[in-house]
C-alpha cells in the first residue's frame, strides 16, 4: 500500500528520523467501548514498517487482535518539538526466532545485559511481533521557531 506523506519532511527525512529516534512510539488503539487507548512501545523502523514486540497476553495484543487499525506518534516530550505521526494497520505474528526483540534491547538498553533485558528474553516464546504498516505519515518540525527554548531541568 502506498504511503502518503505530509508535512515539512521528505520521505527520506522521515525515514532517517525514525531510524535514529529512540523515543518510544505511542500507539493509539480503539477499544471495544469506542474509546482510544494509548500505549508506549519500543520500535524499530525498517523497510517502510514499524516493528514492535509485546507479550501474547498483553492488553495491547488483545486490542490489536480486535482492531488492526492504529494511530501512532514518535516525538520527544520536550522542546523544541518535532516528530512523526500517522495511521496504519498492524499484523500480529509469533515472535519465534525473529531478531526484533534482540534489536530492540540493543537500541533501547544498549544490549540484553540487565535484569529487564534478561527477563524479556526469558519470555521470548510468549512474545508477539507487531508489524505496523503505515498508510499516512505526517511530520512536523518546530525546531527553528523554538531554537531559543531550552527544555526545563528534569523534563
Amino acid at each position: 500500500m502506498p504511503v502518503s506523506y505530509r508535512g515539512p519532511w521528505s520521505a527520506e527525512q522521515v525515514e532517517a528520523y525514525l531510524q535514529r529516534s529512540v523515543y518510544p512510539m505511542r500507539l493509539a488503539c480503539v477499544a471495544a467501548d469506542g474509546f482510544p487507548r494509548v500505549v508506549a512501545v519500543w520500535f524499530q523502523y525498517a523497510s517502510g514498517c514499524f516493528y514492535c514486540v509485546s507479550h501474547r497476553g498483553s492488553k495491547l495484543v488483545a486490542l490489536l487482535q480486535a482492531n488492526e487499525r492504529v494511530g501512532f506518534e514518535v516525538s520527544p516530550n520536550e522542546p523544541p518539538y518535532c516528530g512523526v505521526r500517522g495511521q496504519g494497520v498492524t499484523r500480529l505474528d509469533d515472535l519465534g526466532s525473529n531478531a526484533t526483540l534482540d534489536n530492540l534491547l540493543e537500541r533501547y538498553l544498549g544490549g540484553a545485559d540487565s535484569r529487564l533485558g534478561n527477563w524479556l528474553l526469558s519470555r521470548r516464546d510468549e512474545e508477539m511481533l507487531i508489524t505496523l504498516e503505515p498508510s499516512r505519515i505526517f511530520s512536523w518540525d518546530y525546531q527553528e521557531r523554538m531554537e531559543d527554548i531550552v527544555a526545563p531541568a528534569g523534563a
